[in-house]
């Protein structure tokens, strides 16, 4: 892995716990970026050819990254929220229909569900406080149940569902299965084909390396013609590029969902931050990532009065691990540890550590000290 520490160049000091959040770019796409606004300046879009080159292989790259069966079942969307929002008001709702959600979601895939209330469909939210989240889940799945909707992992606990089993209850259940995978994709491993996912969608600007403002949306393939579609432009038509034509439809692959003109320059960096996740390949990632989370929950464990809130058993985690310190105030433990220029966030019940793959695990051990040294004063 020293082979690629040098992607990875942070301010010294600083201690970079916040992938969760929004993650630093590697090297190599800020370099992308550079050269592609260096080439703008010089030539317009002149080599427009070339960019549109490094628009398909970002695509590629995106479906094999979530073993989509093919690129034309990638759109590229601004974000998490939009690829909700086009399954949200794309499904052909009955008064009554019903989606089934956790109690841990994320806004973006509880809201937009909420938003539906206007034509009769009903949300249900499902603890997942209990032994065992995923039966509680497909247990609240019954005959009005049209959509089962969830987070890969939970965004404040790091819990992670066991997505096969959902994706055969829902089959079983005739019941669609969407995922926001915003806090799995390039973290681990993430498979839409074995999860049996209808829907899946994640922001780039987490574990996948990448900026903010472009995101995946895969759709099965079968689904696709049922989506009704609200925004139409000139580069979501099958025809695309004959502007001159008067009769059109949409396209038949995932770019039916993307109206108009791309996000170029970040589909330039996006696509640079994931080679680098296919160089190291996706079971090293997460084997090196979960190496750190190991050592992030041995050495919290370690802290006098410190409550571990996230899953300590690999199945069931990812690369989040959320702490508080009994009788302290977690927003001032947070504000302490931004003063020292440790990154993290306050989430839920506690403080939030995000490491990555790269994260050094001197690193870690000063972040663990610093939190031991907060705890005892």
């Amino acid at each position: 892995m020293s082979m690629f520490h040098d992607e990875f160049e942070q301010a010294p000091g600083l201690r970079y716990l916040n992938h969760a959040a929004i993650a630093p770019w590697p090297r190599r796409a800020s370099e992308a970026v550079a050269r592609f606004a260096h080439d703008n300046v010089r030539l317009g879009a002149s080599d427009y050819p070339t960019w549109l080159a490094t628009e398909r292989r970002l695509r590629e790259r995106l479906a094999r990254l979530i073993n989509a069966p093919s690129w034309a079942d990638i759109a590229l969307v601004k974000n998490t929220s939009e690829a909700l929002s086009l399954v949200a008001f794309g499904l052909d709702w009955q008064e009554g229909d019903q989606v089934v959600i956790s109690d841990e979601e994320f806004p973006s895939n509880r809201v937009v569900w909420e938003a539906l209330a206007e034509r009769g469909v009903e949300v249900t939210e499902v603890s997942l406080a209990g032994p065992d989240p995923e039966a509680a889940l497909l247990a609240a799945c019954g005959p009005r149940t049209r959509l089962l909707a969830v987070s890969a992992v939970q965004f404040a606990s790091g819990l992670r569902l066991d997505l096969p089993r959902l994706g055969e209850g829902c089959q079983a259940r005739q019941v669609l299965f969407c995922v926001d995978a915003i806090q799995q994709i390039g973290a681990l491993p993430f498979d839409v084909q074995r999860y049996r996912c209808d829907f899946a969608m994640a922001d780039g600007h987490k574990w996948m390396l990448g900026p903010e403002g472009l995101g995946v949306f895969y759709c099965r393939a079968a689904l696709r013609p049922q989506l009704k579609l609200h925004a139409f432009g000139w580069h979501m038509l099958e025809r695309l590029g004959d502007f001159e034509r008067r009769e059109w439809q949409p396209a038949r692959s995932a770019r039916r969902f993307e109206s108009g003109s791309p996000n170029m320059l970040g589909a330039c960096a996006l696509e640079a931050s994931l080679s680098l996740l296919e160089e190291i390949g996706m079971d090293e990632v997460s084997r090196q990532l979960q190496l750190r989370v190991d050592q992030l929950l041995q050495g919290l464990a370690s802290v006098p009065g410190i409550h571990l809130h996230s899953p300590a058993a690999r199945e069931k985690r990812a690369g989040i691990v959320t702490f508080s310190i009994q009788g302290r105030d977690n927003a001032a433990i947070y504000r302490s540890l931004l003063a020292e220029q440790t990154i993290c966030a306050l989430r839920g019940p506690g403080i939030r550590f995000s490491p990555h793959f790269y994260t050094s695990e001197q690193l870690i051990d000063e972040a663990v000290r610093q939190v031991r040294r907060l705890a005892m004063h």
